[in-house]
């Protein structure tokens, strides 16, 4: 099988599951699993690569997403001891007294504390400061978790341009020049995103109370299933200042050690099983309450993984880049950063990091030398526009992390932040023209 009809079975396979998760024909996990498989049968039949190979290629591609898996486990499952216990409870309580029923005030915390949280680059990390604590929040309010969402991944990638997170570091190593070099001269282009962030919040904020969040009733009404969820029996007022501090210890190791996230969540539920639940027959109890959820969205990650696996290391991805860079005509060659920002939303539903970054922007380099593009003006528009979207794509398994605590299906909360983040990062391309960051 020659390249093109590679590319062609990658894009066939991508929007495939795109498809089929947008009309919920199928859980995630099953449509990861299915196109998979078909994909692998293809491309053994084909004689392209043999059963043995496959093999491989499936099990790199596990091995890539298995912490993720494994920390989602844990980190649901301390999470949700946490809120059987009543420490959030507590916290909502002191969060209720500060803001009250002000529903664009949550909004705009959640932008606040998801940017914090997000210093560090890790999708994973911010997903697990942010959304744990905030959902109550909205519950209580009556808004929707799917503009928990939105707000919460439009600040995560604003601030995912930092020159330690993952997209600028991969453009820097591909142009040969030095991370903070690179952000330096895009950071402009952040202070605008960081402003639409913040407008993004203010914007949804308001949305939501339009809808009737933040009334009265919508508070009572929510505040009485809120309060049936933490039964006599599991609540642990007592407790709340170790339960407190065990999870500011937890949050703090996340983001200083230098340790596997998921051992901090191993580390953590044990001490919190022990101390607020003693006994095995409880501890049980507690485990098996939140295994579905765990189980569901581990699963998830772990099929996405598999997928991921054929199609990266079969180099697949590869020539989808190539296919689509031989597409632009000539006469726009002058013009690729503008065409590559504006579609960097939709292409990154289809691309992961990695191949977007070393499978695309080499070739897209390449194509841009023949018309005098500075290789530099690529790479900001690539690493700006694709960020806004990085949190929507069901090809980086931290989305399904954060769909997973929040509760949000995937085509749910692609269908409610596409087009709104598609708008962010085409305001943010914008600027970058208007300030002469990208010019032509």
């Amino acid at each position: 099988m020659n390249e093109t009809m590679l590319a062609v079975l990658g894009f066939a396979a991508i929007i495939t599951v795109i498809v089929l998760l947008l009309r919920s024909v199928t859980v995630p996990s099953l449509a990861f699993i299915g196109v998979g498989t078909v994909t692998t049968a293809i491309l053994v039949l084909s004689g392209t690569f043999s059963i043995s190979e496959m093999g491989d290629f499936i099990k790199s591609g596990v091995s890539g997403v298995h912490s993720t898996a494994t920390l989602f486990i844990f980190s649901v499952m301390f999470f949700g001891i946490m809120t059987d216990a009543g420490m959030f409870d507590r916290i909502i309580g002191a969060l209720m007294k500060r803001v009250g029923n002000n529903v664009v005030g949550v909004a705009v915390m959640t932008c606040v504390i998801a940017m914090i949280g997000h210093l560090d680059g890790g999708g994973a990390s911010t997903f697990l400061i942010t959304i744990p604590a905030m959902l109550p929040v909205y519950r209580r309010l009556n808004m929707r978790p799917a503009t928990l969402l939105l707000i919460c991944v439009t600040a995560m990638g604003v601030m995912n341009l930092m020159p330690w997170g993952g997209p600028t570091m991969r453009a820097a190593t591909v142009l040969g020049i030095e991370a903070n070099d690179l952000w330096v001269r895009l950071m402009p282009m952040q202070a605008v995103g960081i402003i639409i962030a913040f407008a993004t919040a203010f914007i949804w904020g308001n949305i939501e109370k339009r809808r009737g969040a933040g009334t009265v009733a919508a508070v009572s009404e929510n505040a009485g299933v809120s309060d049936e969820e933490v039964t006599h029996e599991l609540a642990r007022p007592h407790l709340f200042a170790f339960n407190a501090i065990l999870t500011l210890i937890v949050i703090l190791c996340l983001v200083f050690l230098d340790v596997p996230s998921y051992f901090v969540f191993m580390v953590g539920c044990a001490a919190a099983l022990f101390v607020n639940y003693p006994g095995s027959k409880l501890q049980n109890k507690i485990i098996k309450s939140h295994a579905d959820s765990a189980l569901m969205m581990a699963s998830t990650i772990l099929a996405a993984g598999a997928f991921l696996g054929v199609l990266e290391e079969t180099e697949i991805m590869v020539h989808m880049a190539h296919i689509m860079a031989s597409f632009i005509p000539a006469s726009l060659g002058i013009f690729l950063p503008l065409i590559i920002g504006a579609f960097s939303v939709p292409l990154t539903l289809m691309f992961d990091t990695d191949s977007y970054f070393f499978g695309l922007l080499p070739v897209l380099i390449e194509v841009g030398n023949q018309f005098g593009v500075d290789p530099v003006h690529t790479a900001i528009a690539m690493v700006v526009c694709r960020n806004c979207a990085t949190f929507i794509s069901p090809v980086a398994p931290a989305t399904f992390l954060g769909i997973g605590l929040a509760g949000v299906e995937i085509k749910d909360h692609i269908r409610h932040c596409f087009f709104w983040l598609w708008g962010v990062s085409l305001i943010c391309l914008t600027s970058g023209i208007v300030l002469g960051i990208i010019h032509f």
